[in-house]
């Protein structure tokens, strides 16, 4: 298929991902990722059911007043009710008064659901998505149908659901949509039906909807696609009801990269992984990152061979450049890889080493044995440069440790459980600190970086984004070795440490000073970065009392 080949995506996750667990947005969520959808170049994005909740009927007013430089807004009823006049049914009614051009209605294209579900005779079901169709046609509305549970209803009863199909096509609908509501069928029976439906039966204009309960959603969203589909529906991220909804950031991808569709413009494709992680913040959700084209994990490497491989050439582990999605190589530091992946990192330090070098020799070693008592360096680049740093002899820490205290208590009056003193010593200069906080971790990051604060400015705007905490030795129960990891950022730049015990408390405190000492070691990069000189790099931080 050449370029001109159109494929219209449809974005449902303001309607089909609201229905995900877990999954809960406010209207500014809801107006935060309409803008970012239509900065992508979505054809349509379907943003809610006015007749179901308040929320939604809210949303529908604000957005009123929003421009949208290319996506339609679609919203999302159901056919009038059995018995009913379409234009006295009170969903459509909320349909027509929210404001929009575009609807999607639904209605049954299996006759079990007709039948032994919404109760009504086949006949009357034709009526309902005849009416509905017509109505909002007339009002110069674009209609989408969604013919529910298509794929079960036409190996159940294959004239009834094209039917149904031929109903919506002479009603008016601009879009048929075949919808795999059960999430079951597999890529062959796909494959079947539609190139039945469009050489056989010379349906156009035909879309699908695929769940995930199968795990074949994005697979039966290409291979309708190649058969003659030209509109697909799904959520950016994937998310939705159950098991999820045909993930579009792949779809997009594929049919782009792959098979040479149109489905956004070219110079969008650059921001689908930055529009992933944006969308996934909005649903407060954290990113899948095993995702193909837009995970951290897509085009990361980790066995030494491969790594080497992909220094040589991309191509031999890398299925398409990652920066044609937006997204990065990274290559992961762990007790599999060799001396040549760690290279390039220790030459930014010292120019001067090779891979035979016995401080190359010596960080890998150091890693394995680490790797060995639980640390993982692959996710934690801010540790991995200590360790290199301190193999090297090359690091200074900024602070020495007096002591630490942290007292934790129940019942407690206010939401601050715990409480952190922290001594320090900074050039032989003494500074006690403590802290209150929610819990006796928040509380020791508190009580740290405010005694630092003294000391390094720098340290003024650094707060953690993410916790973790993994149990290494788990049939040891509450003796358990504990590995904690988290996230910091200074608002411009984001990094992780580790820290390993079997102390929470001690494990977090070593993932925190790793933190700090990057942070530290980062701002002093800055600095030399206008300094000429020959030799390597080694002043380790900022230089204290600054403040």
């Amino acid at each position: 298929m050449g370029k001109e080949k159109k494929v219209y995506i449809f974005d449902s996750i303001l309607r089909d991902g609201s229905q995900a667990q877990g999954v809960s947005f406010s209207v500014a969520d809801k107006i935060k990722i309409v803008k970012k959808l239509d900065e992508l170049g979505i054809d349509y994005i379907e943003a809610g059911n006015p007749s179901s909740n308040p929320k939604d009927r809210e949303f529908f007013e604000e957005i009123r007043s929003l421009k949208l430089k290319h996506s339609k807004l679609c919203a999302f009823g159901s056919t009038r009710r059995a018995g009913a006049k379409a234009e006295e049914d009170e969903g459509i009614k909320k349909l027509v008064d929210s404001g929009v051009n575009v609807f999607s209605i639904f209605g049954k294209a299996w006759d079990f659901h007709v039948t032994d579900i919404i109760k009504t005779s086949i006949e009357e079901n034709l009526n309902m998505i005849r009416d509905s169709i017509k109505y909002l046609v007339s009002l110069n509305k674009e209609v989408v149908f969604d013919a529910e549970h298509f794929f079960d209803g036409f190996k159940s009863n294959k004239e009834y659901a094209i039917e149904v199909l031929n109903t919506a096509r002479l009603a008016g609908a601009k879009w048929i949509v075949l919808c795999d509501t059960n999430g079951g069928t597999m890529p062959n029976e796909v494959s079947d039906i539609v190139k039945y439906l469009v050489r056989d039966l010379n349906f156009d204009n035909l879309g699908v909807h695929f769940h995930d309960d199968s795990g074949m959603a994005v697979a039966n969203s290409v291979v309708a696609v190649h058969y003659g589909v030209n509109h697909v529906q799904g959520t950016f991220t994937g998310v939705g009801e159950r098991c999820g909804n045909a993930n579009l950031s792949n779809i997009i991808a594929n049919l782009s990269l792959k098979m040479g569709y149109n489905t956004i413009k070219n110079d969008k494709l650059e921001y689908l992984t930055v529009a992933f992680r944006y969308i996934c913040e909005a649903c407060n959700m954290t990113p899948n990152e095993r995702v193909a084209y837009v995970g951290n994990c897509a085009f990361s490497h980790k066995g030494g061979m491969h790594i080497d491989a992909v220094r040589k050439n991309p191509k031999s582990f890398e299925h398409i450049d990652p920066s044609r999605v937006g997204n990065s190589r990274r290559i992961l530091v762990s007790e599999v890889s060799g001396r040549s992946t760690i290279l390039p990192a220790l030459k930014r330090i010292n120019p001067k080493i090779d891979k035979d070098s016995p401080e190359t020799k010596a960080v890998v070693k150091r890693i394995k044995d680490l790797e060995y008592l639980g640390y993982q360096f692959e996710g934690a680049e801010g540790s991995f440069e200590l360790l290199m740093r301190k193999e090297l002899n090359v690091f200074r820490p900024s602070f020495e440790l007096v002591e630490y205290k942290v007292i934790a208590e129940r019942p407690y009056l206010s939401d601050l459980s715990a409480t952190a003193i922290v001594k320090i010593m900074v050039n032989g200069k003494l500074e006690t600190t403590a802290a209150d906080g929610k819990g006796p971790v928040n509380a020791l990051d508190k009580a740290l970086r405010k005694a630092l604060g003294v000391f390094y400015k720098e340290l003024a705007n650094v707060y953690l984004t993410d916790y973790k905490v993994r149990v290494i030795s788990g049939t040891k129960a509450t003796s358990a070795k504990i590995r904690v990891l988290i996230e910091s950022t200074d608002g411009v730049s984001t990094w992780t440490t580790v820290g390993v015990s079997y102390d929470i408390i001690e494990a977090s405190w070593l993932a925190l000073v790793d933190s700090v000492e990057y942070k530290l070691i980062q701002c002093n990069k800055e600095e030399n970065n206008n300094e000429k000189t020959d030799d390597y790099d080694t002043k380790n931080t900022c230089e204290p009392c600054r403040a």
